[in-house]
């Protein structure tokens, strides 16, 4: 998950922590949002509302949602 986050932000892996958050952390607007939401659902075969997709403000709070719909 971290590498497509990296990848869709184009920035370093490293920078992609579950503290990190999209906005304020890693510089992404909201276009960044919509595609990285998408390539997430993409990826792993889920979908998130855009009612989910404004509560995931931080890596870890994509990780969650995403643990969650895998199980």
């Amino acid at each position: 998950m971290q590498a497509v986050i990296a990848e869709q932000l184009e920035i370093d892996v490293s920078q992609v922590t579950p503290e990190a958050k999209f906005v304020k952390d890693l510089g992404a607007d909201s276009l960044d949002i919509v595609e990285l939401i998408m390539a997430l659902e993409e990826k792993f075969g889920i979908e998130i509302s855009d009612e989910q997709a404004k509560k995931i403000v931080n890596v870890g709070d994509a990780m969650r949602y995403i643990e969650k719909q895998l199980i």
